[in-house]
């Protein structure tokens, strides 16, 4: 059976294409040697399983690795009462362990306590006969329990993490597991603020004796070309690895999900054909089509007012913070991957998370927002022979603006600008085109916009006026950036609050690069 890319499940070296994570899973494993214990939390589809599932393998010639999943092998019921919760974990516990073929000695320390268990049975007594199986094992017992989420809202849950918790403070005298790696998308150490959230125990988590696992899992250039030059052996396409490879993270930062997503789209639905063209397709795909990842971040942003008007700052208001998990809503927006540290800063994760992000806010507004309407009535004036004329855009834009806002206040208007041009833009080039704002470029007073329409990019810097050394220092950064991207002319879009402006357009060279500036 042929290798395909894998985006739901954990990943499997003899079906899926995967990125070699082995520097990473020796990283883990010098955690493990060192009998310390573990937390992973990553967003949704970060290839947290197929990490626990790898280093499992990874790890079974010097530990019996217990790899249990608390979403499969743990109903709700069994969360109900303490005993209800350790006669599971028994069953559960047994079932892998017997799989792993330990030695008699365990096999029979295994019946003894699933005898036990058919009795009263509490937690108590389900510790002291998993350190009896530790004290008899021929090899140290790892225990690995992935989506811990599902247990996080139970009392028994923290009652069991006690236990561990208590058995780990005393290994020096009684038998406890060599390591214990807890995964899910949440911090576990922090299980107890979801329980009890009052001041008493707001700090008092029974987890606090984890190690958070500092290992980066997103994907590199270099990893997607190691996938990539695998894929290449088997079909032979003559794609430049390298370069595809940068554009590909470039779009994802190296999400590993979002990375899988879009091999996955070329090699099945793009006839295999590797180019830039064809990502591009590719994340107009994954940007508008329903999957459980956007789905579930949209879910938060609905559940958490707080994260939302933080990501809205951040997202029209070009608002920076600083990289600050001790914040909550930061927190929040980190746990569950929507933002992450560069340059000592909170940036979206990736382009196409912040291109949702901004369809997800706009799409609030489209149908009642005038300067929207204006911009879908007018879309055939603004595409000619396949391509997009910014000029005639940005000159509608100025004009519609300047009609239906300029009466409003300037600090509407210094925040909602931005705003305003993509409610108007998006009609436009909606199931057509790509956008996004380069990351590096956003702050309060400038964004550069790029729109990859049909495979031709078009550069629109957003920026508030700032007097005309400003505009001009905007001019040569444009410039600037043009050449980077082997583009010949540009777009310049000026918010102007001075009492005395020149509204309007006008096409200017800078060096040998040309700008079309339109000034509202």
């Amino acid at each position: 059976m042929p290798k395909v890319f894998n985006i739901t499940g954990n990943c499997i070296p003899r079906l899926h294409y995967m990125v070699n994570i082995d520097s990473r899973l020796q990283a883990i494993r010098k955690l493990v040697d060192a009998g310390q214990y573990i937390t992973i939390n990553r967003g949704r589809q970060y290839g947290k399983t197929t990490t626990l599932k790898a280093l499992s393998r990874f790890l079974s010639d010097s530990y019996y690795v217990l790899d249990m999943d608390f979403q499969t092998a743990m109903s709700g019921a069994a969360f109900e009462t303490e005993e209800s919760y350790a006669k599971a974990f028994v069953k559960a516990f047994c079932f892998v362990m017997k799989r792993l073929n330990p030695s008699p000695e365990i096999q029979t320390e295994l019946q003894d306590m699933k005898t036990d268990a058919e009795g009263s049975f509490q937690l108590s007594d389900l510790f002291m006969h998993l350190s009896d199986i530790c004290l008899t094992a021929d090899k140290p017992i790892v225990l690995l329990i992935d989506e811990v989420d599902s247990a996080s809202n139970n009392q028994v849950f923290l009652d069991f993490l006690a236990q561990l918790r208590g058995y780990y403070l005393n290994r020096d005298n009684v038998p406890t597991f060599q390591s214990v790696i807890l995964a899910g998308v949440h911090d576990i150490r922090n299980l107890q603020l979801k329980i009890r959230p009052d001041a008493e125990h707001k700090h008092n988590s029974p987890w606090n004796i984890a190690t958070a696992l500092e290992v980066d899992m997103s994907f590199s250039p270099d990893d997607i070309s190691g996938m990539l030059r695998d894929y290449e052996a088997d079909h032979s396409t003559g794609m430049d690895i390298a370069a595809i490879s940068q554009t590909i993270y470039d779009y994802t930062s190296g999400y590993p999900v979002l990375v899988s997503m879009i091999c996955k789209f070329i090699d099945e639905k793009a006839n295999a054909v590797w180019t830039g063209e064809s990502i591009a397709e590719a994340v107009k795909y994954i940007i508008n089509e329903p999957t459980p990842l956007f789905e579930s971040l949209i879910n938060k942003i609905e559940d958490y007012p707080e994260l939302r008007e933080m990501l809205y700052a951040m997202l029209f208001s070009g608002k920076e913070y600083s990289f600050n998990v001790d914040n909550p809503t930061f927190r929040l927006m980190h746990m569950y991957g929507f933002v992450t540290k560069r340059g000592g800063k909170a940036v979206i994760a990736n382009r196409i998370f912040e291109t949702r992000l901004y369809n997800y806010f706009l799409s609030v507004e489209k149908t009642s927002s005038p300067i929207a309407q204006d911009g879908a009535l007018h879309k055939p004036e603004f595409i000619e022979n396949g391509k997009l004329n910014m000029e005639r855009i940005l000159e509608r834009f100025v004009a519609v603006y300047t009609d239906l806002y300029s009466d409003q206040p300037e600090a509407f208007l210094e925040d909602a600008g931005r705003r305003l041009f993509l409610l108007f833009l998006r009609p436009i080039i909606n199931g057509t085109a790509n956008y996004y704002v380069e990351a590096q470029t956003r702050n309060q007073r400038r964004t550069d916009l790029i729109i990859d329409y049909l495979g031709e990019q078009y550069i629109i810097e957003m920026k508030i006026w700032r007097g005309k050394e400003y505009n001009e220092r905007g001019e040569q950064q444009l410039r600037e950036y043009l050449d980077y991207y082997h583009i010949d002319r540009g777009y310049l879009l000026s918010f102007n609050f001075n009492q005395i402006k020149q509204i309007g357009t006008k096409s200017v060279q800078v060096g040998d690069k040309t700008v079309f500036e339109a000034i509202v």
